[in-house]
């Protein structure tokens, strides 16, 4: 399997995460972000969005973070990581979609602004950031995952972006559960570390 990544995009990140997590050989394929690599004609082949990351397993390209891991799951055959009963797999499908859209309008975009002066606002993005924040965190209550009673792919999906947020000026400290659920998945067997920038809050 080949990944094509950058070290500093947290869609990135969750796959090469889960890969570990299912102990998955792969090769990672750096993608110059900087030099517009992603938006040149022989990436545009791979992902017509142009958009990282994406999985390369042997000629089937699978593009897309989230669709990556249902992806992984599917074909490791791992109903732990990713339910095949209707209300699990709804569970999990519930949580991908907050990682597509509030995760990504949230601390991914804060984020952005720090680390690369992206063209958004931080008195929108920041209040967003911490509006699905206190989601989370209310959700965690009493439980050790997000979606099911063990760790699934919807945990793996907001983890990234949820993990750096100071690095986008959103403080974690109001969330004691959130900062206890990022510590479990960063004790789980095969564990990556998503790059850290000393930017933010972090600086």
């Amino acid at each position: 399997m080949k990944l094509y990544h950058h070290p500093l995009s947290g869609h990135a990140h969750r796959v090469r995460l889960f890969l570990s997590l299912l102990g998955l050989e792969h090769e990672l394929v750096h993608v110059d972000l900087a030099s517009k690599e992603h938006k040149q004609e022989p990436f545009l082949k791979l992902n017509p969005f142009g958009q990282l990351p994406v999985l390369d397993d042997g000629g089937t390209i699978v593009p897309d973070s989230n669709a990556i891991l249902v992806y992984l799951a599917k074909k490791a055959g791992c109903t732990d990581w990713l339910p095949e009963d209707a209300g699990g797999a709804a569970a999990v499908q519930r949580w991908l979609s907050v990682a597509a859209g509030q995760i990504a309008h949230g601390p991914a975009q804060a984020r952005l602004i720090t680390l690369f002066q992206a063209p958004y606002r931080p008195e929108e993005v920041i209040p967003r950031s911490h509006a699905i924040l206190k989601l989370i965190e209310s959700e965690l209550g009493g439980r050790s995952w997000i979606a099911a009673e063990r760790p699934t792919i919807a945990d793996v999906a907001l983890y990234s972006y949820v993990a750096r947020a100071p690095e986008g000026d959103v403080d974690l400290h109001p969330y004691p559960e959130i900062r206890s659920w990022l510590a479990r998945i960063e004790a789980l067997p095969g564990f990556v570390e998503f790059q850290k920038t000393p930017a933010g809050l972090a600086a």
